[in-house]
């Protein structure tokens, strides 16, 4: 059984030490939104599956492997050979705040269609238990839009919870456009994770908490940065702080906090507790360099409790 299915594009990526026009050294990796929460989630110890498309490439290469060595299941990922594998650059600018540009206009990851999603929910076996959307997919096209219509069709019709992460990227559509898109997914959405800045993509309502419970949303949590989350549901409001670590990078902190999210609502954990996984796994990749590697496993969710500067033995 999967425990998460997710689809989107993974990206190779390339960090560089300073200004991108200056030159200089980078260092090479993988990125994409949903395949960081998949390999959060398979650290520690879920089975997470990714949908998604790679060219024929070495970058497309680089994808894979990454994931796989992670143990992200690619059982429904495909190769496109006529597009090529999209890019991301980061660049650091002021202090902790990075440049990213995409280089992702016709790249095999805007291939993805309804029929890759189609086969995951074929194949013989039990359906997943979770499946994890995110605005970034709707964004790449009509055909990765309606990758993730049909999704979400699906996972309803076999019972399994619907997360839709607004993931709001400014590059690639405007908020006019994500509201558009994203509205008619709210109808099915189990929990729906969105920064403060973004509920306005989900509704014009004064209190768009309120409107998304009322739509019938099951769970909003809300993501205040360096001020923690918050959860509304019928449980009621629960507030955590986030974790206090040196800021090294807040590149994939979004990702980070939905992993732990659901881990700790895959393991069946009471709001409270789901928060703290979350804050910490967000601490995680916060206080890390790169999207991913700096996420715990399940034995390492602790380290954040011990004194700065602790060696631990």
């Amino acid at each position: 059984m999967t425990d998460v299915l997710t689809l989107g594009e993974t990206m190779a990526s390339f960090r560089t030490a300073g200004p991108l026009r200056l030159g200089g050294t980078a260092q090479l990796s993988v990125a994409g939104a949903e395949s960081t929460v998949a390999i959060g989630l398979a650290r520690l110890g879920h089975r997470a599956a990714w949908i998604g498309v790679t060219g024929a490439d070495e970058p497309g290469e680089l994808v894979r492997r990454s994931l796989r060595a992670e143990g992200v299941d690619l059982t429904w990922a495909r190769i496109d050979p006529d597009r090529p594998t999209g890019l991301i650059l980061f660049e650091p600018r002021v202090g902790d705040i990075n440049r990213v540009t995409y280089h992702r206009a016709g790249s095999a990851g805007s291939a993805l269609k309804p029929s890759d999603v189609a086969a995951a929910f074929d194949a013989v076996g039990p359906p997943p238990r979770l499946l994890h959307v995110t605005g970034i997919t709707c964004a790449l096209g009509a055909g990765p839009y309606e990758a993730v219509r049909t999704a979400v069709e699906r996972a309803r019709a076999v019972g399994a919870l619907v997360c839709l992460d607004v993931n709001h990227r400014r590059r690639l559509w405007s908020m006019a456009e994500a509201a558009a898109a994203l509205r008619p997914l709210l109808a099915s959405a189990d929990l729906v994770i969105a920064s403060d800045d973004e509920l306005g993509v989900l509704t014009d309502a004064a209190d768009p908490v309120a409107a998304l419970r009322a739509a019938g949303v099951g769970e909003v949590v809300v993501k205040h940065g360096a001020s923690g989350a918050t959860s509304h549901s019928d449980l009621g409001t629960v507030h955590r702080a986030a974790r206090r670590v040196p800021v090294i990078d807040t590149v994939g902190a979004g990702d980070a906090f939905v992993a732990g999210l659901l881990s700790a609502l895959l393991d069946g954990l009471h709001v409270a507790e789901r928060l703290d996984r979350a804050v910490t796994t967000g601490a995680f990749a916060v206080a890390t360099r790169g999207d991913w590697e700096g996420l715990p496993t399940r034995g390492e969710l602790t380290l954040l409790d011990h004194e700065p500067g602790t060696a631990v033995r």
